[in-house]
């Protein structure tokens, strides 16, 4: 996808931050553009910014975990502007800290729910009508460069991250014959409101392990004050978009970090003179079934 012109993007997460960040280089790079949020005064400062620059936008509110409300939100986007999205952005998440062995059931019930189950969800609403349309598309999933590593402080939120990237590189191989390219961009901080997350969080996932209160969510500004410009990262994820990349990951200070990480697992690999003989037989088997596989899965049934 070179061009964005005339493409229709669904963002999550579209009122603030990363998400109005893709939300303004999208609809300046002459896309329209709808806005899912779980904050209905947050989506109207949001389109009156976007329409005052002449972007067609459309506000949903909606919870990602909701399925139900997640499908009546794609029927609308369709009866709205006549089609399904050909940009499909899974910005949405929440983050809260706390020490990893004090973690709750409601702490991983939310976390993961939002930052996992919000991905799963947009992905089983909106991939089949995207390949139902027939048309080029993409899909891009805000992860986060925790979804490399474990944290003893971000647990449930590293874990779900960690499965956001995995499920992307899956859904990009299987979506690639559709001609719907998908990428996993994996932000550190960025200059966003999401240390404010823990306000949104519903009361039925009200029993927390962490502390959560004005210094916690005063100490993570501190952090993302800093962080990287939502315009800036929404134009490093245009560019992904157009170039198909899979990883788009544009902070230069994290390469250290990231090879040191990598190295230790690929080190942590047995040499093949350990096990050659099983090394061969594992090796063909895989690949003798990656050849079966198709007429074998075709279409969720198993061949005759």
């Amino acid at each position: 996808m070179k061009d964005l012109k005339g493409q229709l993007a669904f963002i999550t997460g579209g009122a603030s931050g990363a998400g109005f960040g893709q939300a303004t280089v999208f609809g300046r790079a002459g896309a329209e553009i709808v806005i899912a949020d779980v904050r209905a005064e947050a989506i109207d400062v949001a389109l009156e910014k976007l329409r005052a620059e002449g972007i067609r936008a459309h506000g949903i509110k909606l919870d990602i975990m909701d399925r139900d409300a997640y499908a009546k939100a794609a029927d609308e986007v369709e009866s709205v502007f006549g089609r399904a999205p050909t940009i499909l952005s899974n910005t949405a998440g929440v983050n809260s800290f706390g020490p990893i062995e004090k973690t709750t059931y409601d702490d991983f019930d939310w976390i993961v729910g939002v930052n996992l189950g919000g991905v799963i969800n947009g992905m089983v609403t909106f991939v089949p009508r995207m390949i139902a349309a027939g048309v080029p598309g993409h899909i891009v999933t805000v992860s986060s460069l925790g979804g490399f590593m474990g944290s003893a402080l971000a647990g449930p939120y590293s874990a779900a991250k960690a499965a956001s990237i995995n499920l992307m590189e899956g859904y990009r191989q299987g979506l690639a014959q559709y001609d719907i390219g998908v990428s996993v961009c994996t932000p550190a901080n960025i200059r966003s409101n999401i240390a404010e997350a823990s306000r949104l969080r519903p009361e039925k996932f009200g029993s927390s392990g962490y502390v959560e209160n004005d210094d916690s969510i005063a100490s993570l500004h501190s952090i993302h004050q800093h962080g990287l410009d939502p315009e800036k990262l929404g134009e490093a994820i245009m560019r992904g978009i157009q170039e198909n990349a899979l990883y788009i990951i544009p902070y230069p200070e994290v390469r250290e970090g990231l090879e040191k990480h990598f190295q230790a697992i690929i080190e942590s690999v047995a040499p093949i003179e350990s096990d050659p003989e099983g090394a061969r037989l594992r090796t063909e088997a895989l690949i003798n079934w990656g050849r079966d596989r198709t007429r074998v899965f075709a279409d969720g049934k198993k061949g005759e």
